[in-house]
């Protein structure tokens, strides 16, 4: 279980531009849920996420994972637990190196690796098999860069090797943004796959209305640092895109656009 208990952030503190953007903030994510955030631009949607995964640092409050306050602790000690997709292909993954060397480091992730090689070769069975799932016949290219695959081709690998480690958490930042909408479909269908099969608590945060209420267990709506909509279970099934379109032009019309 993941809590947010009584997060402040504020942006440029002591400055003339200082800016609050969550005061006395407060999430609980279950465990096996899978929540979707939606909320219009500057909400604090992906502050929320770097907040959790220790990127960003906060004023106030408690980070509660599993009852454990892991709110002083590292971001590299938190991607122990915590597998991140990013908006950008390229974030999720050495572009430089091959996909073989990719997927044996997520493999060795968290491990001491010392002088050994970073290569094991007993292992590439393996990572051919977990490739063949994604359907993209990366299984085949091993001794490929990643930096000659297509985008939809390196956000597959990259949330694969985010969640090749047991973990806790899956956090996806807007992870299909970058994508066309055939291969962002494509990579939605194997997010939904894998989080199934794996049983992942998975925080999503989307501008694809679609995608949030066809995906996941809750949906919740921020804006300026606060949640304005929560629904999950049977609410979450009922919630439909005319529904969260009327609640943006809503707070559209409170903030006089």
């Amino acid at each position: 279980m993941l809590e947010l208990r009584n997060i402040e952030k504020y942006y440029n503190p002591g400055t003339i531009n200082e800016m609050c953007l969550f005061d006395k903030f407060n999430l609980s994510v279950k465990e096996g849920e899978f929540l979707t955030v939606v909320g219009s631009n500057g909400s604090g949607k992906t502050s929320m996420l770097n907040i959790i995964c220790g990127t960003i640092p906060f004023e106030g409050g408690q980070i509660i994972i599993n009852g454990k306050d892991i709110s002083k602790s590292p971001e590299y000690k938190r991607n122990k637990i915590i597998g991140r997709v990013f908006q950008n292909p390229a974030m999720g993954t050495s572009p430089g190196m091959t996909i073989l060397e990719n997927m044996s480091l997520a493999d060795n992730k968290g491990k001491f690796f010392g002088l050994s090689k970073g290569v094991n070769k007993e292992r590439i069975s393996y990572y051919k098999e977990e490739l063949s799932t994604l359907g993209l016949g990366l299984e085949d290219k091993l001794e490929t860069k990643v930096e000659h695959l297509s985008g939809g081709q390196r956000q597959a690998m990259a949330l694969l090797m985010a969640t090749m480690t047991p973990i806790d958490f899956l956090i996806l930042d807007e992870h299909t943004a970058a994508l066309d909408p055939k291969t962002a479909d494509i990579i939605m269908h194997l997010t939904d796959k894998i989080v199934k099969e794996k049983n992942l608590t998975t925080i999503m945060v989307t501008h694809n209305l679609r995608y949030a209420t066809d995906y996941g267990s809750r949906i919740i709506m921020m804006h300026e640092g606060k949640i304005v909509l929560d629904k999950a279970e049977d609410d979450k099934i009922n919630q439909n895109i005319e529904d969260l379109l009327v609640k943006f032009n809503e707070i559209s019309i409170e903030c006089g656009n």
